[in-house]
This record gives structure tokens, C-alpha cells and sequence, in this order.
């Protein structure tokens, strides 16, 4: 009876042995692609880290050089001094706080009147909504660009964030309806029970749970409007106005009339813009994953 179960399990421990074995293989195999598709994409930002430390001529050199021969850090010091770049920080800092600020305000109310509340044209108002995405933005683009001008918004930054205060955009209004539609609405029957009004329970109850729909919205909102090129391009002229993503374009033209390569101080700019965009991720990370994997949970 034993040597038949010992014959029996041998097959069995050889199929196992073996499906382990691929199992490895497998898991290996995709450790190692994304190893190297983040090299890949970790390569470019690496490289303008370096050719921001790297000396006027050194960052022109072909082929070129990896890490700089001695590091200048003063580069970054020097952003400040051949531009008015702090100006420009400065300007991106107010407009992404009053933008992102406006977006999640008014994207939360939103989302909160369309999941809560019944009322005639709730669903139509949604859809009409979502609709507006499908619009790319050139069509809008010139009727905007003459009511801004109408309003005498012009070169000024207004056009910037005042508008995400009317609603924030149709993907964050259904970012924040959908993760709400994910909440029982028990809550707010015993909130209510309780004496507490539809105010205090959106405050209080509502606002809290969804803290990660929230980070997601003010990341994407952040990152948008940080690296936002067209719109500061079209509305702003005078560069005491300009934006860093404008602004990164001015160091391409000042070599033209100069003796003196920018393209080090160039580097050194993109590092510093895209730092907070770094920071902001990473700091929002864990509601930025959960955020967008509960937004699908109910429709």
C-alpha cells in the first residue's frame, strides 16, 4: 500500500515542482520588464538632473556625458539671477492654488448634488456633462478666448482659475459622483436622525470618507494646471505674466541674442518645475490609487 502511494505522489510532486518552476520563470520575466521600462522612462529625467549640474560647454558635448565632471550647483542659482523665473514660480504657485482650490470645491458640490439628490433632469444634466469631453479644446478655444477679451481678462491670470470654479470639469464632477455613489446613504439617514442638516452631514460625514477621491481629483487638477502650456501661451503676454511653463521657453530664445548658452540653466529650470509635481504625487500616492480603483465600484 505504501509503494502505490509513494508511485502516486511522484507525478503528483513532479507537476508541482514543475508548475512552481514556471510560476518563477514567469514572475522573473516580468520583474525584469519592469525593470527595464522603468529605466526606460526614469532615463530622460535622470539625465536632465545631470545636464543641470553640468558646466556652459559640457551640456553641449557629443556624445554626451552621463554625470557632469564637477558638479555646478550654482546653476540653479543662477535660474534666478539670467531670468525672472521666481516671478514665474510665483505666478504658476497662485495660479495652481486658486485653480485646484475651485476644482475640488466645486466638483465636490457637484458630485454631491448629482449622488444625493432626486430631481427632474438629474441624469440629463450628467450626461450632458460628460458630453463636454468629447469636445476637444481648439473648437472652444476662440469663442473663450473673445468672452475673456470682452471681459478684459486678457493678460491676466484670471482666465487661469476662475473658470474651474464653475463646476471644476466634467471628469472631476463624475470622479467625485461616483466615488459618493459608493457611500450608503444609511449615513446620512442617521446624520439626519441625529439633527444634523444636509450641510453638516456633507461637511462633517460625506467630506471626510472621501478624502481619497479628493486627493485624486486636487493631483490631476495639480498636475494639469502646473504643466499647462496653451492657455498662459494664449491669455498672457507681458512676461512679468508668464507662467514656468511658459517661461522654460524664454531660456530657447535668449541664446539667439547672447553670447552665453542657456541650456544648463535650462535643465536646471525643468528639475525645479517639476519638483512639486514629484512631491505632490508621491505625498497623495495612497489616496491617488484607491481614489481611482473606488470610482468604479457603483454606477
Amino acid at each position: 500500500m505504501a509503494t502505490i502511494d509513494t508511485v502516486r505522489s511522484a507525478p503528483t510532486t513532479a507537476k508541482t515542482r514543475s508548475y512552481q518552476a514556471s510560476r518563477r520563470l514567469r514572475r522573473t520575466t516580468l520583474y525584469l520588464v519592469v525593470i527595464i521600462l522603468a529605466i526606460i522612462f526614469a532615463f530622460p529625467f535622470f539625465y536632465t538632473v545631470s545636464s543641470s549640474l553640468k558646466g556652459q560647454w559640457e551640456v553641449l558635448l557629443f556624445p554626451p556625458t552621463l554625470l557632469p565632471d564637477v558638479p555646478q550647483w550654482l546653476n540653479y542659482v543662477r535660474v534666478f539671477q539670467v531670468t525672472p523665473f521666481g516671478t514665474w514660480l510665483l505666478n504658476t504657485i497662485t495660479v495652481v492654488v486658486l485653480s485646484t482650490s475651485g476644482a475640488v470645491i466645486s466638483s465636490t458640490l457637484v458630485g454631491y448634488s448629482l449622488a444625493r439628490f432626486r430631481y427632474r433632469g438629474r441624469d440629463l444634466l450628467l450626461m450632458l456633462a460628460l458630453a463636454t469631453m468629447m469636445l476637444p479644446g481648439q473648437v472652444t478655444l476662440i469663442p473663450q478666448f473673445l468672452l475673456f477679451n470682452k471681459l478684459g481678462w486678457i493678460n491676466t491670470i484670471r482666465p487661469l482659475w476662475i473658470p474651474a470654479w464653475f463646476g471644476g470639469g466634467a471628469f472631476n464632477i463624475f470622479l467625485m459622483r461616483q466615488f459618493m455613489m459608493t457611500l450608503p446613504v444609511e449615513l446620512d439617514e442617521a446624520a439626519s436622525i441625529d439633527g444634523a442638516s444636509r450641510l453638516r452631514t456633507f461637511l462633517t460625514i460625506l467630506v471626510p470618507l472621501c478624502k481619497p477621491a479628493i486627493a485624486t481629483m486636487a493631483v490631476i487638477s495639480f498636475m494639469g494646471n502646473w504643466s499647462d502650456f496653451m492657455s498662459p501661451l494664449i491669455y498672457l503676454n507681458s512676461q512679468d505674466k508668464f507662467t514656468v511653463a511658459v517661461g522654460l521657453n524664454y531660456f530657447k530664445a535668449v541664446p539667439a541674442s547672447s553670447e552665453e548658452q542657456f541650456y544648463h540653466y535650462l535643465m536646471a529650470a525643468c528639475v525645479i518645475s517639476l519638483a512639486p509635481c514629484i512631491v505632490m504625487f508621491f505625498s497623495a500616492q495612497r489616496y491617488f490609487v484607491r481614489g481611482i480603483a473606488m470610482t468604479g465600484l457603483k454606477g
